[in-house]
């Protein structure tokens, strides 16, 4: 019985005049998968902005490439390893780590920082807490062996990832524009080398296991579909390709992931409109009698095919063995289209490479009509006082301190992190002469989304990019990952389409394009019957060209005295904010992304640039009394909110005043209150207080008196998940 849908059959068989083999099947099945072939987002992806001047390859290669200065390039790229991650959370997370870093090589570029966007069912329930442990102990020990520092991430909790938790990562790399190479075959005859780690039976199938809901069973079901990762093979891959590709040997490259070898190496044929024949008696074997099925769709890690001149496959393969790999020549490229492979010396495949790479039909799904209604709050009588409110935000899983995660994480290998995780965005040090460092940002609100995909979306945008203008830095690229239910869903549908509307949008509105990402559709398990939260799952890159001239603003405040100002408007928006998320509140406004976002950006980036500000903060989870606590857990701030306005200048009331999430909001501190305030003419802003003082005390005005804080209280309460951990 074919496991094929029974419309691919047909058009398969139509195609090619008669049934496939089950060789050829299990090749459609997995390059035809939703996690290869995209057949339900295409059409939407096609939207999305993906040129700038800095943009060299966009999106359609295993990563991206953009230009920094002069022939210095930044490859980008992000990938999810969802399903792998609930059967077995240790392998699944590390072979994702593992597998992004390899996409970021195949474009010759050296791997120099990662970022970890985890989503876990709530923390409270022993399995949550076993995956959560799990996930983190396989990014950690991969990423650690390897030499890659996590520096930047994100951790979410909410009760709809208990079935189906999201593991997405984000990596970029450095290259010298004349070593960039790419996945497009090049020319009839030339060989394709297999570099790496033998082939075994792990992974089997993992793209179609990619592509299907988690049933109950899959932890013992679907084991064989998680890939199993060696780090220190990983490592000398990196080594051997990166040498390989340098000396100029290499003239297209591709990692071995999704599919497996005949993802990998039929992909690059069709992308050169080429063929390929292969012979799977050279493959590397690591099992005993593999079938031609296996060794074809296995998802083996650390593993690399290179397109190489005949006349330097043995230099090649001199340099593989230099570094205790195997390699061998296992194919040749040829010019009749057809893909070709042979075993034991019979014919198990035989396609046109177009066909089985790009030919799956294009799912059409309808998205559900939504009809404008308001939405009406429901809220419960909260009997806690504000001080208590704020106290049980800042302990709640979303909001407390990560620092039990990212403790784990080398993220000062390579030496060039000068802005540790637990900030708002990564930074690290590219070129000391050229004065050149990055930013990094991730991360997305589930909660917003799923009330409003598109203003949610937008909004997750938005704020990524104003986590990169808290550190001066100017966004030059996003990538992302959108992880929904099940596409044949016509509301999930729509969750998607909208939120591809809402990143286009503010992508559009900001002027930076979208260079790459992953779609990663039926996130839904039957054990608890529910699809995930919408997740579509931003990385973005910001350039900081004048690095080392001004002083790097950090998160939280530096020293006493400093004049705090408040950028943005606070509006009463509270819907999807955490505080109704602890308190069980349903509906209200959520928030939506400000009028000028691009005014706005360009305001911050100047004040900071001014080298004035020590100290700046987004305004996002939890709203102002959140932020201002992260700030103020040092020294203390004596803040005054009674002042502060929103939309129509209305005063907001003293819940929006505290925990309202309206975007486009920045907290700055500063010695020179008049050079900062100068650089904000035409953006709204307020002084609202002085840091220092040894507690935090928050004024609300209007008969709400004063919430004070102890900075112990604000640290204790903040280290929920540090104390649960232990």
């Amino acid at each position: 019985m074919s496991l094929l849908p029974p419309t691919d059959l047909e058009t398969i068989t139509k195609r090619l005049n008669r049934p496939p083999n089950p060789v050829e099947e299990g090749c459609f099945l997995n390059l035809w998968s939703e996690h290869c072939s995209y057949r339900s987002s295409a059409k939407h992806l096609r939207t999305f902005p993906t040129e700038s001047n800095r943009v060299i390859i966009g999106p359609g290669d295993d990563a991206a490439i953009i230009r920094l200065k002069d022939d210095l390039v930044l490859a980008i790229g992000m990938e999810s390893h969802n399903h792998p991650s609930y059967v077995d959370p240790c392998n699944g997370a590390a072979t994702g780590v593992g597998g992004i870093v390899r996409d970021i090589l195949s474009m010759g570029a050296r791997p120099i920082a990662l970022m970890d966007l985890l989503y876990f069912g709530m923390p409270d329930q022993p399995k949550n807490l076993y995956l959560f442990e799990h996930v983190v102990e396989g990014i950690a020990g991969y990423g650690n062996c390897i030499g890659v520092p996590v520096v930047r991430g994100e951790t979410y909790f909410d009760g709809a990832y208990s079935g189906n938790p999201l593991v997405n990562v984000v990596c970029v790399g450095l290259a010298h524009e004349k070593n960039i190479v790419t996945a497009t075959a090049q020319r009839a005859g030339d060989a394709l080398i297999l570099m790496g780690s033998t082939t075994g039976r792990d992974g089997l199938g993992g793209a179609s296991f990619a592509s299907r809901d988690l049933s109950e069973d899959s932890e013992a079901e679907d084991r064989s579909s998680v890939q199993i990762g060696d780090p220190f093979t990983e490592k000398l891959v990196i080594e051997a390709v990166l040498e390989a590709i340098e000396s100029g040997y290499v003239l297209a490259c591709r990692d071995l992931g999704a599919a497996g070898l005949v993802g990998a190496s039929a992909e690059m044929g069709a992308k050169g409109d080429l063929g390929l024949h292969l012979d799977l008696d050279r493959v590397p074997l690591r099992g005993s009698g593999m079938t031609p099925y296996e060794i074809l769709i296995a998802e083996s890690q650390e593993r690399m095919v290179l397109e190489v001149d005949p006349s330097n496959a043995e230099a090649v393969l001199a340099i593989a063995e230099k570094y205790d790999l195997n390699a061998s020549v296992i194919g040749e490229f040829t010019d009749d289209r057809q893909y070709l492979v042979e075993f034991k010396g019979e014919v198990v495949v035989d396609l046109p490479i177009t066909f089985l790479s790009g030919g799956a039909p294009a799912f059409e799904s309808e998205p559900e009509k939504q009809e404008e209604r308001a939405v009406e709050t429901k809220r419960p009588e909260i009997r806690d006082d504000s001080k208590t409110r704020v106290l049980k935000l800042l302990a709640s899983p979303n909001i407390a301190s990560k620092e039990w995660v990212y403790r784990q994480y080398d993220h000062e290998v390579q030496i060039r992190t000068t802005l540790k995780p637990g900030d708002d965005a990564g930074v690290l040090r590219i070129n000391d002469e050229a004065a050149l460092a990055l930013a990094l940002s991730c991360g997305c609100n589930p909660a917003h989304i799923t009330l409003d995909p598109y203003n949610g979306a937008a909004g997750s945008t938005f704020e990524n990019a104003m986590n990169l203008a808290c550190k001066g830095a100017l966004p030059i690229a996003l990538v992302n990952c959108l992880n929904f239910g099940d596409p044949e869903d016509p509301a999930i549908y729509r969750q998607f389409a909208e939120s591809v509307r809402g990143i286009g949008d503010m992508a559009r509105a900001l002027q930076v394009p979208v260079v790459g990402g992953n779609v990663s559709f039926y996130n839904e398990s039957d054990e608890f019957g529910t699809a995930i939260p919408p997740t579509p799952s931003i990385g973005m890159v910001g350039l900081l060209e004048d690095y080392g001239s001004y002083r790097t603003p950090e998160t939280w405040f530096a020293d006493a005295g400093d004049t705090v100002i408040l950028i943005g408007e606070t509006r009463e928006e509270l819907g999807g904010s955490e505080y109704y998320q602890v308190y069980g509140c349903g509906g209200g406004s959520v928030p939506v992304p400000p009028q000028n976002p691009q005014r706005l950006l360009d305001s911050v980036r100047a004040a900071v640039c001014t080298g004035q500000v020590t100290s700046a903060h987004d305004v996002s989870n939890g709203g102002l009394a959140v932020a201002l606590s992260e700030m103020a857990r040092e020294i203390g701030a004596d803040i005054d909110l009674a002042g502060i306005t929103g939309a129509g200048n209305g005063t907001p009331g003293s819940d929006a005043a505290l925990f309202s999430e309206s975007h486009g909001r920045v907290i700055l501190a500063t010695p020179d209150p008049d050079v900062v305030i100068g650089q904000l003419r035409g953006v709204p802003h307020w002084v609202i207080g002085k840091a220092g003082g040894g507690e935090l005390k928050l004024r609300l005005g209007g008969g709400d008196g004063v919430v004070a804080l102890s900075l112990h209280e604000i640290r204790e309460a903040g280290e929920s998940i540090t104390r649960m951990m232990r």
